[in-house]
């Protein structure tokens, strides 16, 4: 990795972390172009869909200590919000994309829209706890019926997020950092407002270059489907953590990376909350306005490679580059 060679315009932390010990890490670009601050190897970088994978594990963690079952259905704790939602579905079908629900942000009807084309139809700073999001997912109907295939589903998510709070009895910002976050040792990582972003976190912007940021197109706090902020160092943190029996059990590791369906995209398989490579390995991704982020682990060799980038499709080429 010496001779890695990196677009000039890519921003962001390239890490490559072979059994707990990185053999690279790299920051390139700037965190924030008004101040010409650059990034750093420890910046955080907002994720967005890679979030996923820790709700995914937080709901294994719940289903472990009694909280909720794979088979609860998502009525049974949604009570009168939500009423499209079929009786039908469950915890596992939103898990796994197959829950047929509508979607907030549907990725096959905006398929060939630029991230930044992307609006929400609720005003973004509202958007900061999970019940602001019932008016953005209410009166969508169903799509299929539950569990009769695969389809991404955004909104499948942030109904999680619910189904989980609402199961603990915690709000669902607490209850990752107490399931996931610190148990894992994950102390750079978190649910950030974007309008309140410490220092050495990256600020996203829309395009490769040129002032505007991505504050005024993503809710201005993450939820179920994405929007945490984290380094290289904790994602790899993360992936240790996972195999290595910190967060849950090897059987619910197992249940996470098993194909729930087998050709999600492409040769892609997808598990419970987790991509899963064609060549074994499993990969966490996530693309918002003003973000791009991929990291794939491989169980057998423990190495983890990440790439995170603060715009909105930096990540690509150099992940493509470093992931073999």
């Amino acid at each position: 990795m010496d001779d890695l060679v990196v677009p000039a315009e890519f921003s962001g932390v390239v890490s490559v972390d072979r059994a707990g010990e990185p053999s690279l890490r790299r920051a390139y670009g700037l965190a924030n172009r008004a101040d010409e601050r650059p990034n750093r190897v420890d910046t955080r970088f907002a994720i967005a869909s890679g979030s996923k994978g820790f709700v995914a594990v937080a709901a294994l963690s719940l289903i472990e200590s009694g909280e909720l079952r794979r088979d609860t259905t998502a009525r049974s704790l949604l009570g009168a919000d939500l009423p499209l939602i079929a009786a039908d579905v469950t915890v596992e079908h939103l898990l796994a994309h197959r829950s047929g629900i509508g979607d907030y942000l549907d990725e096959y009807e905006n398929e060939n829209d630029d991230v930044t084309a992307h609006v929400l139809s609720e005003p973004v700073h509202r958007l900061d706890r999970t019940d602001a999001f019932l008016p953005m997912l209410d009166g969508l109907p169903t799509v299929f019926g539950a569990g009769e295939r695969f389809r991404y589903c955004n909104g499948g998510y942030v109904v999680l997020a619910l189904i989980l709070e609402r199961a603990s009895g915690v709000p669902f910002h607490d209850l990752i950092d107490a399931r996931v976050f610190r148990p894992a040792g994950m102390a750079g990582t978190a649910y950030l407002r974007s309008d309140e972003l410490p220092s050495n976190t990256a600020v996203g912007y829309l395009y490769r270059d040129g002032p505007r940021s991505n504050v005024l197109h993503l809710p201005v706090r993450g939820n179920g489907d994405g929007g945490a902020y984290s380094t290289a160092a904790d994602i790899s943190t993360f992936w240790r953590a996972l195999f290595g029996g910190v967060l849950v059990s090897p059987a619910s590791v197992a249940e996470l990376v098993r194909p729930h369906t087998a050709r999600a995209d492409g040769d892609f398989g997808y598990g419970l909350g987790f991509w899963l490579r064609p060549d074994g390995r499993i990969q966490l991704e996530g693309q918002d306005a003003g973000v791009s982020f991929r990291s794939v682990h491989d169980p057998a060799t423990a190495t983890t490679w990440t790439v995170l980038c603060n715009w909105s499709d930096g990540a690509w080429p150099v992940a493509r580059a470093i992931i073999t």
